[in-house]
């Protein structure tokens, strides 16, 4: 099992925290939403829980509750800049449909 960042999602990950001053990493999960069914969530985690699984890429805790790590397995998080857009991008293998614009998805 395993999630990781490309170079570009650690540096602005680090670079978040600095600018926040606390946070041991950052919390990656799924919740119920949009079209297609599912959507993720990204947060900065402050503590541990005892049902988390703890991913370490790039000097970057990554934080996943157990619900949503069957369905995380295998991802790269990316942060990527297109034109005037900038934002993280999921490559999930698990993902079998997404919606038309891109919000959730399904496995």
């Amino acid at each position: 099992m395993s999630v990781t960042l490309t170079e570009s999602a650690a540096n602005r990950i680090h670079s978040f925290l600095a600018n926040r001053g606390k946070g041991i990493g950052l919390r990656l999960g799924v919740k119920t939403s949009g079209c297609s069914g599912m959507a993720y969530v990204l947060e900065f985690a402050d503590e541990i829980y005892d049902d988390d699984t703890i991913f370490e890429d790039k000097s970057v805790k990554i934080i996943v509750d157990k619900k949503s790590l069957v369905y995380l397995d295998g991802t790269e998080l990316d942060f990527v800049k297109e034109g005037l857009n900038e934002g993280f991008k999921f490559s999930n293998p698990n993902v079998k449909n997404e919606c038309g614009c891109g919000e959730s998805f399904n496995v």
